[in-house]
């Protein structure tokens, strides 16, 4: 992940790093010893994207978290080994203070939203990490835990608290700050570590927190040491947790070299992705290419292949592409999502992704394709699939056509164009190993979990179908005909364009998760109504607004009146 975040102006973040590796962190420290790495958080106080406001007390901003999110990456391809990581603070008298207030200040409302979003995408990669990767988080926490920085605790599978007296946990943002906890902090609370309400209530109105006995008899963390004996019980708590882990017990990984991202106002160029920004039209189109030539056929030949292979490489293209629309492009609000090759291609090569689910580097390639899909569902833009003769919609990257708000498939061939019409096919990818938010295929997810029109498609893998099959099956909107095609697409397109975009942020976030709810799903879902809503109050952004006010001495004056 390299984007480039507009430059600098009264309302938007600097620059970001093209590129970052563990070389060039400033806030982060990785150490790898044999099963266990630790990411030491240190950040630095001058090392903010933007002027106006120091990261005292390991305070973050976008670019301590871009850090973190790069190395939770890292850990999964390149270290193999690794079954356990310590996240701990590299300064003696505090963990983490959470979000920089005066960042998010200063910072535009959109920007605090994405940048929430962000941070919470990072944390459930975290989870994610830990759940299906063999790779399990856990928290050291020495000194105050506050805010954003108990919420990056919680996204670990175990927490281990200092007992001396100064060292707690607590999410002040309520009582101090007029706002939410960004970053799932609430749900996790309750929803992962099992709090109970009223206690949750209290933890959440209590400026100074809780700590020691307390703190565990709540549920609020795992495990209380001494500080004398906190380091050796860390790392005994460690190794206990990576003997658990079914990843090889050596490597070589897979190095993630820099991306090769040629990027113009007029739009971004990968290897095997092309973005134009449609500005009159408000709209990004994303041109995903198939594979071109032998593929591995194995989980060896895939190692040796390394980040050029092809699955690997397009899935961090895609997700680069999406972070850049939104950080640079907020009015470019729909994406339009083309492919370009050989249907059968692709599922021939993504083949060996299903024959060898089991393999640690197949599982985090499907991995990461699941985590990417499900950005592109997150982000607050209308996505419309178009499906012409050319497309390579079939395996995994027919989940963009599930995944689409609307799309559009060509009924035959275009007059004076030798190309075959288009097809869509469907393999194994669309039978659970690519999940949405809710842990449900995308194909359920497209038919609102209604079994039967899920049996039949199915039923047709391997199957090229073409637009008057795919609709009969239900995984098109529409299928125009060569005379209709340019106008029903265009059309589609402009009246998008014409709607409310808060409008559509809401509708599309509730149409995308149909069924029960996942941790995830609530999370977003908050974020994209509640957190989106009290962040923009005058109570927490206005000029007496308590974000303002915010260590200044002075007091938050609010409205009183509650809608």
């Amino acid at each position: 992940m390299d984007v480039k975040v507009a430059p600098a102006t009264p309302a938007r973040e600097a620059l970001l790093p093209a590129d970052t590796d563990p070389s060039r962190y400033r806030h982060w420290r990785l150490a790898v010893d044999g099963r266990v790495a630790t990411l030491t958080m240190d950040v630095a106080e001058e090392g903010g994207l933007h002027p106006g406001y120091q990261l005292k007390l390991n305070s973050y901003d976008l670019g301590v978290d871009w850090e973190l999110a790069d190395a939770v990456t890292r850990l999964r391809f390149e270290h193999p080994e690794v079954g356990a990581v310590v996240i701990e603070s590299g300064k003696p008298q505090v963990f983490c203070a959470g979000a920089n207030i005066r960042m998010l200040a200063q910072s535009e409302h959109g920007f605090k939203v994405n940048f929430c979003k962000f941070t919470n995408e990072t944390r459930s990669a975290m989870e994610d990490a830990s759940r299906r990767s063999g790779q399990v988080y856990l928290a050291a926490i020495s000194g105050p835990a506050s805010g954003g920085g108990y919420e990056l605790a919680m996204a670990t599978e175990h927490i281990l608290l200092v007992d001396d007296g100064n060292s707690a946990v607590s999410l002040p943002e309520v009582p101090l700050l007029g706002v939410l906890p960004g970053t799932g902090g609430l749900t996790r609370l309750t929803d992962k570590r099992r709090v109970r309400r009223d206690r949750a209530d209290q933890f959440c109105t209590t400026a100074e927190g809780v700590r020691g006995e307390r703190a565990l008899d709540w549920g609020l963390v795992d495990e209380l040491a001494p500080r004398s004996q906190f380091p050796e019980r860390v790392r005994e708590r460690a190794r206990a947790l990576a003997e658990r882990s079914d990843r090889p017990a050596t490597g070589p990984g897979v190095a993630l070299a820099p991306l090769r991202r040629v990027a113009t106002p007029r739009g971004l160029e990968y290897p095997n992705l092309r973005v134009s920004f449609e500005r009159q039209l408000g709209a990004a189109r994303l041109v995903l290419h198939g594979p071109v030539g032998p593929q591995p056929a194995d989980p060896a030949a895939i190692l040796a292949t390394g980040a050029d292979y092809w699955p690997l490489a397009l899935a961090r293209e895609l997700d680069d592409a999406i972070l850049w629309c939104r950080l640079n492009e907020p009015e470019l609000g729909t994406l339009v999502l083309e492919t370009r090759g050989d249907p059968a291609a692709v599922v021939a090569a993504e083949a060996v992704l299903l024959q060898h689910p089991d393999d640690w580097l197949v599982r985090e390639i499907r991995l990461l394709w699941a985590r990417t899909l499900q950005r592109l569902e997150a982000t607050a833009r209308s996505l419309v699939a178009v499906i012409t003769p050319g497309s390579c919609f079939a395996g995994l990257l027919l989940e963009l056509v599930l995944a689409a708000d609307r799309s559009f498939m060509l009924q035959g061939g275009i007059e004076g164009d030798p190309t075959p019409p288009p097809t869509l096919w469907i393999s194994d990818a669309s039978a659970g190993w690519l999940p949405t938010h809710t842990g449900a295929s995308r194909l359920a997810a497209h038919f609102a979990h209604r079994p039967e029109p899920v049996a039949a498609a199915l039923a047709r893998r391997g199957e090229p179908l073409d637009a008057a099959a795919a609709a009969a099956l239900g995984l098109v909107t529409a299928t125009p005909d060569d005379i209709d095609w340019d106008d029903e697409v265009r059309v589609a397109l402009e009246e998008r364009a014409s709607f409310s975009p808060d409008a559509l942020t809401g509708m599309e976030a509730s149409l995308r998760v149909p069924g029960a709810e996942s941790l995830e799903t609530k999370v977003l879902g908050r974020l994209s109504a509640w957190q989106n809503w009290v962040f923009q109050r005058p109570n927490a952004s206005g000029p007496q607004g308590a974000l303002r006010c915010y260590g200044t001495g002075r007091l938050a004056d609010f409205d009183r009146r509650r809608t």
